[in-house]
């Protein structure tokens, strides 16, 4: 780290926390009592810290990891500062400890843009500061930082878990993992992504191998085509149709594999993946999601997924694939028709953006759901194209991972898309600086305009006192 770096980054990260404690003042300031799904977090969370290990409110659907970590926490403080009374565990003491959570996934975000892009000698140290406080603001996961929800604690130990598979230390990656499951049961699909990560690396060496054998033309040459998917598709079948290699491939992605039998356990123990109230989280092929999560990352990276050079490319590949094109187009619009679900939640809770965005949008008329099938193409070559230097095979598992994470959902909710999001940006090029800045004041506005809703703009519903306010 260059000493500019070096005094960058701790003033960045000081300056962000600083922020964050203003706003965190404020909004504990408004909104004393717990909201939302706090008023299920927080009353477990203190049972927890009264030592009712054996109380569970059936309305939570995730594991106890959040209150542990909490407990795990707060103890320790109540007794080095001589905390008592209503202090201990409150509902300000609990929210500040994902503030705590914020301040390691800064770090731990340029910990992992160090990482994945240390080969690239023309990135600066302000970049890397800049992407990662960028990253930090991301207003989706920045927001959940100042209530009590699962999200940010998630998505410390999921960054931590990805950053120690890339340090090579696969053991304490799974275990990572594993704290991470117990945050939020599909976190499991991050573990297998990073499983999957050590095993394309294995994969794209023995094909780049096997193509220099061959004497083919190179990999690179080729990247991004719908021939490269093919044939990556066929070598990975000839692979581990191999004894030998399919052992090599369980050796190097054991402590995952582990991981995953237990979640396999713990899926026939539970009788399911959800803990607690069931009926409103049921699996389903909610296939319109994947489309729908390609649209949030399209407009939270536009400086980067959207420019004359990169719609151009776009057209041009489309003339050039037009069959393939026109049969994906094809799907999608049998997808959207025949998978598009809408929970109750999303039309009967007015607080959510997601009911606005569907009772603005796709409710105007039965026709508009199909009107963006072209727009979400757009999006997912866009992504894709943006990835092109990773390997054909670590774009598979991430698309996978991606797909697994988000089309089982029935609901349509913002937070679903934080973790994927994120994947996908880190491992993007580094962007210039003009795009860094564009992004970074994109995050700020909605950021801004979301605590503006949240604090100022609040509204009653009929028949109970109870403040209401906007949120992701």
């Amino acid at each position: 780290m260059e000493r500019p770096e070096a005094y960058g980054l701790p003033a960045a990260i000081s300056g962000t926390f600083l922020l964050s404690c203003l706003l965190f003042w404020e909004l504990s300031r408004q909104q004393r009592a717990p909201y939302m799904d706090e008023t299920f977090h927080v009353p477990q969370a203190q049972a927890y810290c009264q030592g009712r290990f054996g109380q569970w409110d059936p309305m939570i659907t995730t594991l106890p990891g959040l209150y542990l970590m909490s407990v795990g926490i707060v103890k320790p403080a109540v007794w080095l500062f001589g905390w008592s009374g209503n202090v201990v565990c409150s509902t300000g003491m609990l929210r500040f400890i994902n503030l705590l959570f914020s301040v390691g996934n800064f770090y731990l975000l340029y910990l992992l843009i160090c990482q994945i892009h240390h080969n690239n000698k023309t990135v600066s140290g302000f970049q890397r500061i800049l992407s990662t406080l960028t990253l930090a603001l991301f207003p989706t996961l920045y927001f959940f930082t100042f209530l009590y929800y699962t999200d940010t604690g998630s998505v410390f130990f999921t960054l931590f878990e990805y950053l120690m598979c890339l340090y090579g230390n696969h053991k304490t990656s799974a275990l990572l993992g594993f704290c991470g499951f117990m945050f939020r049961q599909t976190n499991i699909i991050w573990t297998v992504f990073c499983g999957g990560s050590v095993v394309a690396q294995q994969l794209n060496e023995a094909w780049k191998t096997d193509s220099r054998k061959k004497k083919e033309e190179s990999i690179s040459a080729m990247r991004g085509s719908f021939s490269e998917l093919i044939r990556g598709l066929q070598f990975l079948t000839e692979y581990i149709m191999s004894l030998k290699n399919l052992v090599t491939l369980i050796i190097l992605a054991w402590p995952y594999i582990l991981l995953v039998i237990v979640f396999f356990a713990f899926v026939l123990i539970n009788g399911g993946i959800v803990v607690g109230d069931r009926s409103s989280h049921e699996a389903c092929f909610h296939f319109p999601q994947l489309f729908y999560f390609f649209s949030f990352t399209l407009f939270f990276s536009f400086p980067h997924l959207i420019s004359p050079n990169k719609i151009g490319n776009f057209l041009r590949s489309v003339w050039k694939h037009l069959i393939q094109y026109s049969i994906l187009i094809a799907i999608s619009l049998f997808l959207v028709w025949k998978f598009t679900y809408v929970h109750k939640y999303l039309i009967a809770d007015n607080r959510h953006y997601t009911f606005y965005v569907w009772r603005k949008v796709f409710q105007r008329h039965d026709l508009v759901k199909y009107i963006f099938v072209p727009a979400y193409i757009f999006a997912g070559w866009s992504l894709s194209d943006s990835l092109k230097s990773k390997s054909i095979f670590w774009n598979l598992v991430y698309f996978v991972c991606v797909f697994a994470v988000t089309v089982p959902q029935k609901l349509l909710e913002f937070r679903y898309f934080i973790l994927p999001f994120l994947i996908f940006r880190l491992n993007i090029a580094v962007p210039p600086l003009s795009r860094l800045l564009l992004e970074l004041a994109l995050y700020v506005v909605v950021n801004a305009v979301t605590f503006h809703l949240f604090l100022n703009k609040t509204f009653q519903w009929p028949h109970t006192e109870e403040i209401q306010r906007f949120m992701w």
